[in-house]
């Protein structure tokens, strides 16, 4: 199978893991030898209620059963996704009360960029350095990260970039501003989280200059940082959140959400504004509602407070610099890339997955399901420390 995937799928960097699955439940991955991997990634913070979680399996079997694609998004009231909205409505600030579902968390973004230019007339967009939004064109675009753009240019025009956490920077914020993007806490980057009431202070730049403020909470949102969404943590309501990842327990989804009087101009002016033959999918949307169901019944985003905690009594270690992040997303952080690497490739071989983070080569990127047990995570960093004392009894 392995040698299939390398000649038939297109592959994203020359030196996949290639990991041959055979099936996945709970917190572990099976492969084809029946070795079993606990997994401290979640595929990329997507699986938020681990693997095969049976409420989220049962949803989509029952939708199946009823229907799947019927339409266009945006043309008929299907329930799972009237459904999901009401819920996620119900649990945002007032001013965050219409959504636009969509595939991904990129086309999210599309949707996001194309609303605030829509709404002030403006054209210019601000992102931060060593950002990370999406890889479509306009995603791309507000990727802070030039080394993995350059050769995809021309993107689309009028970008600018400030630093996360500078203030000084704000001032580039100004009445040409259509909007500015922003993660609640910067994946890519290596889990910087906003400093000094940076996010605040940003909105509030905003206000005075009639621009509005993206929050990107693809990774962090749906319980993953102590809050439903990463934003609350931090004093601040966004005029537009994009949402993902994590919000339908592992399948394809994404959405944007703003003030109605801000979403109803995507109808007219011209019509069909954005538009998506798949986004707000039944299946998918049923894995959705019942995902955010499961999430807020059983408080996981209160859970993953005390699990964080647990993590960091655990990891300490002299090759571990320090842990950043917050709640299930958290980088364990050494003082050279290749120690990163050497890490993650022995704790694969015993059993546990990491990961990397886009653009910080010294990070271990830690963000397990939500439902992961105390004794699961003292299983995985119990391997973690063995791989750290044979690294540096290595050097």
């Amino acid at each position: 199978m392995k040698a299939d995937f390398l000649k038939y799928q297109a592959q994203t960097s020359p030196y996949p893991l290639g990991m041959e699955v055979s099936h996945a439940v709970g917190s572990y991955i099976y492969d084809t030898n029946n070795k079993k991997y606990l997994d401290f990634v979640a595929g990329v913070s997507a699986c938020s209620l681990g693997h095969q979680h049976p409420r989220v399996n049962q949803a989509i079997i029952d939708q199946l059963n009823k229907y799947s694609h019927v339409m266009v998004y945006g043309e008929y009231a299907q329930h799972p996704a009237v459904a999901y909205c009401k819920l996620l409505v119900e649990h945002l600030p007032p001013s965050l009360n219409k959504i636009y579902l969509v595939n991904s968390g990129t086309e999210a973004c599309e949707g996001a960029l194309k609303l605030v230019r829509r709404v002030t007339g403006r054209s210019q967009l601000i992102s931060c350095h060593n950002a990370y939004h999406g890889n479509t064109m306009g995603s791309m675009s507000v990727m802070g990260f030039e080394e993995r753009k350059q050769i995809f240019r021309p993107l689309i025009p009028d970008v600018d970039f400030i630093t996360f956490n500078n203030e000084a920077d704000l001032e580039k914020i100004t009445t040409k501003t259509a909007g500015i993007i922003l993660e609640s806490i910067q994946g890519g980057a290596g889990f910087i989280e906003p400093q000094n009431d940076f996010l605040a202070k940003v909105k509030k730049r905003c206000e005075e200059v009639g621009a509005l403020m993206i929050i990107d909470e693809i990774q962090p949102g749906f319980g993953r940082t102590g809050k439903l969404f990463g934003f609350e943590n931090y004093n601040v309501v966004p005029d537009v959140v994009i949402i993902g990842k994590g919000m339908a327990g592992g399948m394809p989804v994404g959405g944007f959400i703003a003030h109605e009087k801000h979403m109803d101009l995507l109808s007219h002016d011209p019509k069909l504004g954005h538009i998506t033959t798949f986004g707000g999918h039944p299946v998918i949307a049923a894995a959705s509602l019942a995902t955010l169901q499961e999430v807020l019944e059983k408080d996981y985003a209160q859970q993953s407070l005390a699990k964080e905690k647990l993590f960091r009594e655990l990891l300490v270690h002299p090759l571990i610099t320090e842990i950043r992040g917050r709640g299930l997303m958290l980088a364990a952080m050494t003082s050279d890339p290749e120690i990163t690497n050497q890490v993650i490739f022995k704790c694969q071989d015993k059993g546990l997955i990491l990961f990397w983070l886009l653009f910080e080569g010294c990070a271990i990127r830690i963000t397990p399901p939500l439902t992961i047990s105390e004794d699961e995570i003292r299983e995985g960093c119990a391997i973690i420390l063995e791989a750290m004392n044979e690294v540096m009894n290595e050097e």
